[in-house]
């Protein structure tokens, strides 16, 4: 069933000045982290301006971010659903993570740059002769990282229901190393979430004008799930089951 996104609405002038207010922001705080992440790199020690400035692009946006549940601690593999361009800050921002994403990202190369700062590692979906590499290279993040996310669904859907999740995106956790928990994460949009979803024909750029000018805040809700356990880790195909289930399900007691 095909998604659609909330109706557009023009953007007042007072909402082009919001976005032009955040914009410039979001830019000042990329020049004030990029010297201070490098410099900690040059030094050697452990490296929070990716976080501090996902988490910057967060409140700068107006998400209201809460967080609910229990993080696990130490290596973890987070499975989230996804709404937004905004879910990334905000699951940065709620655990530090890094994420999983599509080698298109890695065509573009400012967003490139950006996300290689915060460990994001790029996999090729229809390439199969690469999948060992991948492997490798997602369990050597997760290692370096403590957890890394990843959107099952391998697009936007409309915060009201999940889309499948595909499998083959957790080929990493085939067989499963002993060390890493998997944990699904619910990303609760409220009432407004439709109004915030990108999903249809909506280019990216609209979404994200039209997000930055809203006079209302974000209002988001992360919450953490129970890691999964027993059965539900035998297989990649066992996991992205259990863990939509889980989402899913807290997605329709949240609704009742």
């Amino acid at each position: 069933m095909e998604q659609t996104a909330a109706p557009a609405e023009a953007i007042s002038p007072l909402g082009w000045l919001r976005i032009v207010v955040r914009v410039a922001a979001m830019i000042t705080l990329l020049l004030l982290c990029v010297p201070l992440y490098y410099l900690c790199r040059i030094i050697g020690i452990g490296n929070p301006w990716p976080r501090r400035f996902l988490a910057g692009i967060a409140r700068i946006a107006g998400v209201s971010l809460r967080v609910t549940g229990q993080r696990v601690s130490g290596g973890e593999f987070l499975l989230v659903n996804h709404v937004s361009w905004i879910d990334v800050p905000a699951v940065s921002a709620a655990s530090g993570a890094a994420f999983v994403g599509h080698d298109g990202l890695a065509s573009m190369p400012l967003l490139r740059w950006l996300c290689a700062m915060n460990g994001t590692v790029f996999v090729a979906r229809h390439d199969r002769a690469s999948v060992r590499r991948q492997v490798e290279q997602v369990r050597d993040a997760i290692q370096g990282t403590g957890a890394l996310a990843i959107f099952p669904e391998g697009t936007t859907s409309d915060g009201t229901g999940l889309l499948p999740f595909k499998s083959a995106l957790l080929s990493a956790l085939d067989p499963l190393p002993g060390d890493v928990a998997v944990q699904p994460v619910l990303l609760d949009y409220g009432p407004e979430a439709m109004a915030i979803a990108w999903v249809g024909t909506e280019p990216g750029l609209a979404n994200f004008k039209r997000i930055l000018a809203r006079s209302r805040p974000v209002m988001l809700t992360v919450r953490f799930l129970p890691p999964l356990s027993g059965e539900a880790l035998a297989s990649r195909k066992t996991i992205a089951l259990a863990a939509r289930e889980a989402i899913l399900g807290a997605l329709i007691e949240k609704q009742r």
